[in-house]
């Protein structure tokens, strides 16, 4: 007599290592203003607790890039993920993840710090007990207990843009962007924002995409895209990118992939 074939032991699916869901996920993402093409055909990733630098000269998409992201722009081919969660689908799940630090100042002036902290929390819905601890702690963190009730107006440069990091961590998002976040900072202040963002992501595993067009901003241990006219000419970790372009520094990489005549930072 024949024994039965034996019955296939049942398993359980595995989970998906969270570790392995990119914080960012850019898949073929095109958008034009009319017939003017900003954007065609991006792709790129962003892992949790890493730096990637979105390197582009002016008018290169960064900003557009960023706006769709956030949901600013309709996304008009392509599609956008932030921990798995596509922003056309998902949008509250997306960016209830997402921290953003614009170009342009968007702080009130006229309020003093923990005052546009609260505000802030009050927009996601933190109590009002839990916004005060949080801005409290964020305040100390960034080294502006002391200002607190200052007015924002009579913060300097470098100390405002510290502020507006603070805030965009006061929900306690997993990925965070920050589009040119060191214009027209002198240089200590820079030194200073660079290094208090690069302490997220080592200290709190934060994902980062940082976009600028200063070479110095970008660190050998870094995943670097770089973004020209409208299209990814590179991506991949900095050195990767510089040995494939034949190239010895990033300076030089960017140059040979873009033809460029003019570095980013010489007036561009």
């Amino acid at each position: 007599m024949t024994s039965p074939a034996p019955i296939a032991e049942q398993r359980e699916t595995p989970r998906p290592d969270p570790a392995a869901v990119p914080a960012l996920s850019i898949d073929s993402v095109s958008h034009a203003y009319g017939p003017r093409r900003a954007l065609m055909d991006v792709s790129f990733n962003v892992q949790p607790a890493s730096f990637t630098a979105l390197l582009g000269l002016n008018g290169a998409g960064k900003s557009t890039l960023f706006s769709l992201i956030t949901r600013l722009f309709g996304i008009q081919s392509g599609r956008v993920g932030i921990f798995g969660h596509d922003i056309s689908k998902s949008p509250g799940e997306a960016l209830r993840l997402l921290g953003v630090v614009f170009q342009p100042r968007t702080l009130d002036l006229d309020l003093s710090l923990t005052q546009n902290l609260l505000y802030h929390a009050a927009l996601h819905g933190i109590s009002r007990r839990e916004a005060r601890a949080r801005a409290a702690e964020l305040l100390g963190r960034i080294g502006l207990t002391e200002r607190a009730g200052s007015k924002v107006r009579d913060l300097s440069g470098g100390q405002m843009r510290r502020l507006e990091i603070a805030r965009a961590l006061l929900h306690r998002p997993r990925l965070l962007l920050l589009d040119e976040p060191t214009v027209g900072l002198d240089v200590k202040a820079r030194a200073d924002i660079i290094s208090h963002v690069r302490q997220l992501v080592s200290e709190q595993g934060i994902g980062v995409l940082w976009a600028t067009h200063l070479f110095d901003e970008i660190m050998a241990g870094d995943d670097l895209v770089v973004l020209h006219q409208g299209k990814v000419l590179a991506r991949g970790p900095m050195s990767r990118v510089v040995a494939e372009a034949g190239a010895q520094d990033v300076n030089s990489a960017f140059m040979r992939l873009t033809g460029a005549q003019t570095l980013p930072g010489d007036g561009a």
